[in-house]
């Protein structure tokens, strides 16, 4: 079967869901993971995420 419609939510998002990561200040990654830092809701990238979630 054709996966004609992966992706299709991040192409949506403004810049493809791309910009700074909040906490390693890396530019240019995809920042989709929601989660909450220092007591906010921010949007963090893929790599930030597992080492929050690995340090609990």
């Amino acid at each position: 079967m054709s996966k004609a419609h992966r992706g299709k939510g991040v192409r949506e998002l403004p810049s493809s869901g791309r910009g700074t990561c909040p906490v390693c200040k890396r530019d240019g990654v995809k920042v989709l993971y929601e989660q909450e830092v220092e007591g906010k809701k921010t949007k963090i990238c893929k790599v930030c995420k597992a080492t929050l979630a690995n340090s609990k």
